[in-house]
């Protein structure tokens, strides 16, 4: 008969489990929601040069990501040279599909540990666009299908105005030899920057 530390100690292995499954599915289940437009007239696709019509802006929006080659992880299913970038504005989405390219940066600097968290050979996807969007506030969804993640904005533009938001990764940390944060352990956030600037 199973004794009673033993029903503990299996419930508390398998908790973390069934939660990680649980907001898993939910993430799963809200980005193939969001993925899909229940509107098509809030925002375009267009070029930041071009002359915006009253009661509109521009926002220029950047997002990018880097992660190991594939094979670093022994039992990771293959991953695609694309990566999905999910952005949904007020009901109205849409998912880019960006290439990765090889990137290098040295591990090591002049001897010591270089601290920059994306060191280290791996794939980088860049994502950068520009949306024009009616003047005022909206609410911005922003997802990586692959990683699971998602975020949500309140941004807020003014007719004629000109916006950069960008979404910067944060990475997970490693411990040894140096606690530094690196693109090798995963991603754990993004920081959102968001300021009007000038046209040139």
């Amino acid at each position: 008969m199973e004794t009673t530390m033993n029903k503990i100690i299996k419930l508390l292995i398998s908790t973390p489990f069934i939660l990680s499954l649980i907001s898993s599915c939910a993430s799963s289940g809200l980005m193939s929601r969001m993925s899909h437009s229940e509107r098509n007239n809030v925002f375009t696709e267009t070029l930041a040069d071009e002359v915006v019509p009253a009661g509109y802006a521009d926002v220029v929006m950047k997002a990018s990501i880097k992660t190991p080659l594939p094979g670093y992880y022994v039992l990771e299913p293959k991953r695609s040279l694309n990566y999905l970038f999910l952005i949904n504005i007020d009901g109205q989405a849409v998912t880019w599909k960006v290439e990765g390219h090889r990137n290098s940066m040295p591990e090591y600097v002049d001897g010591k540990t270089n601290y920059d968290p994306e060191g280290g050979d791996g794939m980088k996807y860049v994502l950068q666009k520009t949306i024009r969007l009616e003047a005022g506030s909206h609410r911005l969804f922003f997802g990586l299908p692959e990683e699971s993640y998602y975020k949500t904005v309140d941004i807020s533009v003014k007719s004629g105005g000109l916006y950069y938001l960008e979404f910067k990764p944060e990475y997970r940390y490693k411990t040894a030899p140096t606690r530094i944060p690196t693109f090798l352990e995963g991603l754990n956030d993004f920081e959102i920057v968001f300021k009007e600037i000038k046209r040139q």
